[in-house]
């Protein structure tokens, strides 16, 4: 009997490890803007042709960008039809950096998640090519890096199989981190993402919200630049990209 309540603890205490810390955010941008790239404040009557759909659904409103995520559910396939795994609306950019600032205004109308993603269709090793991203929610700011972490071709298989989710968890240490904060539905924050080497800084209205670095955020060619939304509904404006280099000490 003692033997078996001394393996319960045991189970307990390795089960309930608290979180890492997160890392501590620079006061200042690591990016020193370099050329404009890209500019649009969806002023009219549909997104301009550079954008392009990934996942539906984007609409441009009253000039503002709002996405709406429609695939909200998992489907199975069923009389012919092929699976829909549910997933968060996304709006694409063909924009290739390796260093970039990408400033835009956001705004939840009832979304849980508003991101700013990188990818890299041409690279096989990750799934989707995903790189890196910054997402946020009312209540924090995550960074993911995506391309060594948890959109790893061999990570991505492992996630797969229940019985390999402590494998998953040890090799994903350092891949993430999570921010505190505290945002209001229904008004405007201006979200910066800085992109440098392998590190990713986040402000929210010019405040530090959010940094992380890792290998995969150095990925050399970040071809696509995409803005996601999860849940409904999610809106953008004023969006801006420049080309950026590591600010000088």
């Amino acid at each position: 009997m003692k033997r078996a309540l001394l393996l319960l603890c045991c189970v307990f205490v390795t089960t309930q490890m608290p979180a890492a810390d997160p890392p501590s955010i620079p006061d200042k941008s690591i990016a020193q803007k370099k050329e404009l790239l890209f500019s649009d404040d969806f002023e009219g009557s549909e997104p301009a042709k550079v954008w392009h759909k990934v996942v539906p659904t984007f609409a441009v409103e009253k000039g503002v960008l709002k996405g709406t995520q429609t695939r909200d559910k998992t489907i199975p396939a069923a009389d012919g039809k092929p699976a829909v795994t549910a997933h968060a609306a996304v709006h694409g950019l063909e924009i290739p950096t390796k260093d970039s600032v990408v400033e835009v205004k956001i705004r939840f109308d009832g979304a849980t998640m508003i991101d700013v993603e990188f990818d890299d269709r041409k690279y096989t090793e990750s799934h989707y090519g995903h790189i890196c991203r910054a997402q946020v929610r009312l209540n924090g700011v995550t960074i993911i890096d995506e391309r060594d972490g948890n959109m790893k071709n061999d990570i991505y298989e492992m996630k797969k199989d229940p019985a390999k989710k402590a494998d998953v968890a040890k090799l994903l240490v350092g891949r993430s981190a999570t921010f505190p904060a505290k945002l209001e539905a229904g008004k405007w924050y201006t979200l910066v993402v800085e992109t440098v080497g392998d590190e990713m800084r986040v402000t929210i209205d010019g405040k530090p919200a959010g940094y992380l670095k890792s290998s995969g955020i150095g990925h050399a060619t970040k071809s696509k630049i995409e803005l996601g939304v999860a849940g409904k509904d999610g809106c953008f404006d004023d969006i801006k990209v420049w080309n950026a280099e590591p600010v000088k000490p």
